[in-house]
């Protein structure tokens, strides 16, 4: 028997995005290499430990922590991520103001990095709970923000490097992430028991399509498609990043830009990062959530194969747009697919464990392009590498289907 709920679900869908645009801010790092490499005299790559840290960080701590987060409930798990993520922040102003780069790690990377693990995971799994009916719309919204946050806070973080200081930032950035994550939190909670949206209730007409199981977090790294899942999403993500981390000095070699203006249309990937987040996760309703990702992989082995080869402006910048919008969409979609494959019952736990793709691919992906651009001084072969890595993903996500028939 269904419930009537004490709250709106789409202001809890509001909530969530209010922590996600939150903890999306660290996508704004780049801001804060330049003015901090200064303050603490080392190179930018040196820098950029801080944010490797906090996103490997992100990954292993939604999986360790994803129990957690299911057993407590949202309010709890969304203040903690709150707590973490905003003395991270304050703690790295600390870092900067007494010049210590081992605090800075420690602050933004470690201790923040745990607060962006739990601060993702809780209200995603929240979200697909009140809105089985559209799990990929309402986890876009959340996710969006997150994809989003860069545009917000980045011009944010340069304004107050400029006229308070690189610490003092640090340090009003921290409080305004904690109110607005606590502030979040404590709103969200979970639906009652046997919830379901007006409309759909039993006898009236309108059917939910049910899950394929309802598994524990335990049971579901027994089935195969849970290691399809993961593998699908850490090769999405490993040539996702690859091409945003290579995007300008690939667009000064094919379409022959200048720095200053391959960098203008570095600040459109944000855009389209976000855009793509809300857009493929809505149409996963309508596609079905494996239909989605087999275009992702489809269109993205037609696209590395002719990036490099291609030196019209609008077709490349169509290829690599429509890239950023499936990376970004291949976040948002995951927890509804996950919910379809899994059930609700633990999502969080397994939404975390999947997510260890995430903390390894933003390692790896950049690692792969490197490597095989100096060794082979070809963008060309360099891109042929991620095609054939999306190839292998296609017949990953066949498989997946497969195993669930």
């Amino acid at each position: 028997m269904s419930k009537t709920p004490s709250k709106n679900r789409w202001l809890i869908a509001a909530s969530a995005v209010g922590i996600h645009i939150s903890i999306g801010s660290v996508y704004a790092y780049s801001v804060i290499t330049n003015p901090a490499k200064e303050i603490f005299g080392v190179e930018e790559s040196e820098l950029k430990w801080a944010f490797k840290i906090a996103i490997l960080l992100l990954g292993f701590s939604a999986a360790l922590f994803g129990r957690w987060v299911e057993r407590v409930g949202p309010r709890r798990s969304g203040t903690m991520s709150g707590i973490f993520y905003s003395v991270g922040i304050i703690g790295s102003g600390l870092a900067v103001q007494l010049e210590s780069l081992p605090l800075f790690f420690i602050s933004y990377g470690f201790i923040g990095g745990i607060g962006l693990g739990l601060g993702y995971i809780t209200p995603v799994s929240t979200l697909v709970k009140w809105f089985p009916d559209k799990r990929g719309l309402a986890t876009g919204m959340a996710i969006m923000g997150f994809g989003f946050s860069a545009l917000i806070f980045g011009p944010v973080m340069q304004k107050l490097f400029d006229t308070v200081g690189v610490a003092y930032t640090f340090y009003i950035l921290g409080f305004i992430y904690m109110i607005l994550i606590l502030g979040s939190a404590q709103y969200m909670e979970k639906p009652p028991e046997g919830y379901l949206p007006e409309g759909f209730k039993p006898g009236e007409g309108k059917v939910i399509k049910s899950d394929i199981a309802n598994l524990t977090v335990n049971e579901a790294v027994k089935t195969p498609r849970f290691y399809y899942m993961w593998v699908m999403m850490f090769i999405n993500i490993s040539c996702g990043i690859a091409v945003i981390a290579a995007a300008s000095p690939m667009m000064q070699e094919t379409l022959l830009y200048t720095p200053m203006q391959a960098a203008a249309i570095v600040g459109l990937i944000g855009v389209f990062n976000g855009f793509g987040r809300i857009l493929w996760s809505g149409l996963s309703d309508y596609l079905g959530r494996a239909n989605t990702y087999m275009v992702f992989f489809s269109f993205q082995i037609l696209a590395f194969y002719l990036l490099p080869l291609t030196s019209i402006e609008m077709v490349f910048l169509f290829l690599l747009f429509t890239v950023i919008t499936m990376y970004g969409g291949g976040f948002a979609t995951l927890p509804a697919f996950l919910g379809d494959l899994f059930g609700t019952k633990q999502l969080g736990a397994i939404h975390g464990m999947i997510l260890t793709a995430w903390g390894l691919a933003g390692v790896v992906g950049p690692t792969i392009y490197d490597r095989v651009k100096t060794t082979t001084g070809s963008l060309e072969s360099t891109l042929h590498v991620f095609a054939a890595l999306f190839v292998i993903a296609l017949i990953v996500s066949f498989l997946c289907i497969s195993a669930l028939v």
